[in-house]
């Protein structure tokens, strides 16, 4: 009887306090929360906006990185083709038809026999025609070492596709065949 006496005396402040306690439910649940729920997507999209910045950070400095490799290599390989590739078949016959034999004088083999091919793959729109040379050279091994050391310290861009050494008795020089290659840039004619 107690509380509803008090009821009665103070109704209108209690009926106020209720009316307010509902409007700020109402005002929470309308307002506040969704915002609140808003504000956290909005971290939440914000954080990933984020991740995704740096992600796309490095895939960019990647592709910079990945032009800048190729416009090197695209230099190096003119520098390649303009200044080590000899510029014909002739060409790369001149520098190796002396510059063999004379590797072989230095390092004291004895040049037995040559024998050179043009290979040119006329299925390939190649810009690249290619010498082989067959060369077969007699003398001891150290002196063999020292060709095969000195042909590899050589300028001549030359190729060494394969080697065979052979014995024919064990008190003869060995001999040694060596399959070699240089290529040459093609002209417009193939050649």
């Amino acid at each position: 009887m107690l509380a509803r006496r008090i009821f009665l005396e103070h109704r209108v402040a209690i009926v106020g306090l209720l009316l307010a306690a509902v409007a700020n439910i109402a005002i929470y649940a309308l307002v506040v929360r969704p915002l609140g729920q808003k504000s956290a997507g909005a971290a939440d999209r914000a954080a990933a906006a984020a991740t995704s910045l740096r992600a796309a950070e490095r895939d960019l400095a990647a592709a910079e990185a990945l032009v800048q490799g190729k416009t090197e290599a695209e230099g190096e390989l003119l520098t390649f083709y303009d200044k080590v590739l000899p510029t014909s078949q002739s060409a790369a016959r001149r520098m190796t038809y002396a510059a063999l034999p004379a590797l072989a004088a230095k390092a004291s083999v004895k040049y037995r026999e040559g024998r050179y091919e043009v290979q040119v793959d006329p299925r390939k729109a190649d810009r690249l025609g290619r010498l082989r040379i067959r060369m077969v050279l007699e003398g001891e091994y150290d002196r063999i070492r020292q060709f095969i050391y000195e042909l590899e310290m050589s300028p001549e861009f030359v190729i060494i596709d394969d080697v065979t050494l052979a014995q024919d008795d064990p008190g003869k020089p060995l001999l040694l065949t060596l399959e070699l290659s240089t290529y040459y840039r093609l002209e417009s004619n193939g050649n």
